[in-house]
């Protein structure tokens, strides 16, 4: 029986739903702004997230095309571009926060558990939904913030949330992971954790066999109950993810 002492946040699609309204059309802005014809509509970019990372879906795009491979340095101005586009949608309030997330993040943090974050975003993203959609109180209460190419092998790969753990002085046996998609899962189930996934339209057909519990988002007590797809430890009381669902997952 472990105790939760940890909980490591996936960043796109867990905290907010980034992907098909902030990154995707940020990436197409960026195209635009470069003189690119290509555009990635919904249903692309939902076949692009099976790469981790934006410089590599933009890599991996030219090959399943069979076109030309831009040179990195030039994969690397259109990725910061793209940043730059993302920033701007953030800041102008329209990436919010998945339901439950807040009010989970303030439960944890007020019970003196440890927060962290472990995503393959980009810093300067990371620190954009930081500040305009959770608030830069948050930029302290996360104890660590590992993004982007701080590691080497992105997810599914476990280094991220090694490397945060490491950082941080803490076990797996003592640490819960909240993510999106099957390549999260992999990264944590790699990692040794236990895993809770709120799945969003891109990833609902992933396979998350052995997640500790699957549901539509973490939700709200004034709202509808969520629905659970996965609840191997047997939960009750799932309206809405709470911490004491959390910590009882940890002594599961």
């Amino acid at each position: 029986m472990a105790e939760l002492k940890c909980i490591l946040w996936d960043v796109d699609g867990t905290l907010a739903d980034t992907e098909r309204d902030g990154h995707r059309v940020a990436f197409n802005l960026a195209f635009e702004e470069a003189g690119l014809a290509r555009r990635w509509d919904v249903p692309t970019y939902g076949e692009l997230l099976a790469v981790t990372g934006g410089k590599e879906r933009i890599r991996f795009d030219h090959e399943r095309l069979g076109t030309e491979v831009p040179p990195a340095e030039e994969i690397a101005r259109l990725h910061a571009s793209k940043t730059m586009h993302y920033q701007k949608l953030i800041a102008a309030g329209r990436i919010p926060l998945r339901p439950g997330v807040r009010r989970l993040l303030e439960e944890a943090y007020a019970a003196g558990i440890t927060l962290g974050v472990a995503t393959t975003t980009t810093p300067a993203a990371l620190d954009a939904l930081i500040e305009h959609s959770l608030g830069a109180e948050w930029f302290d209460r996360f104890a660590v913030l590992a993004a982007g190419d701080i590691v080497p092998a992105k997810k599914p790969a476990p280094d991220i949330y090694t490397y945060a753990m490491d950082q941080l002085g803490v076990s797996a046996r003592e640490t819960l992971a909240m993510e999106d998609s099957g390549n999260g899962w992999k990264a944590a189930a790699a990692a040794g954790l236990k895993c809770v996934v709120t799945i969003n339209d891109y990833t609902r057909d992933h396979d998350f066999a052995g997640a500790d519990l699957v549901v539509s988002e973490l939700g709200e007590p004034e709202a509808p109950p969520v629905h659970v797809f996965a609840n191997p430890h047997g939960l009750d009381d799932l309206h809405h993810v709470r911490l004491a669902h959390l910590q009882a997952i940890m002594h599961g």
